[in-house]
């Protein structure tokens, strides 16, 4: 219901012109049988077309947690999102560090000194801002007080922003 909502408003803003600013906190699309027969692959696509189809600015700044699918399809730089920001608290990964460390060091469930230590190693080397910075998805790790000044700054920036799609009849939204 999320993603649905979300399209709407993004698709809303690119329709006149509005600039998008989005702040992503997101700790993943929520697994489950429950969740699929709803629909979570055809909604979560649905929010995904729509930023990638969006030609106004695109500013993003993540606060807290972004992590996998869900993460790409919030404005992205994988998705043309213009300028990304996160904060040093940001958490930036495929999955949380719990969630990875069970899964892959599965065989050291039962001992909690190795598990705390493998936990601390994932959040140091890949749930941060850092390791995205240095690969280009993110444009600057950025103070929270400064957030609003660098958004104006963004948007200023960005307001002669000339993009177009390749012309087509007309898009092949999933619905």
């Amino acid at each position: 219901d999320a993603s649905r909502k979300a399209s709407r408003f993004v698709r809303f803003c690119d329709c006149f012109n509005i600039p998008v600013v989005t702040f992503v906190d997101v700790p993943g699309f929520m697994p489950g049988t429950k969740q699929e027969y709803g629909g979570l692959i055809k909604h979560g696509a649905k929010l995904l077309f729509a930023y990638a189809e969006a030609t106004v600015p695109k500013v993003t700044v993540i606060t807290r947690k972004a992590y996998g699918g869900a993460y790409d399809v919030m404005s992205s730089k994988h998705l043309r999102g213009d300028v990304n920001y996160a904060w040093p608290t940001a958490e930036i990964a495929v999955m949380g560090a719990k969630g990875a460390v069970e899964i892959i060091f599965r065989k050291d469930l039962g001992d909690e000194e190795k598990i705390a230590a493998h936990t601390k190693m994932y959040e140091d080397n890949f749930a941060n801002p850092y390791v995205a910075a240095r690969k280009g998805y993110i444009d600057d790790i950025i103070m929270p007080h400064s957030t609003r000044r660098r958004i104006a700054k963004s948007l200023r920036a960005l307001a002669n922003k000339q993009l177009e799609n390749p012309w087509k009849k007309h898009d092949n939204i999933p619905l």
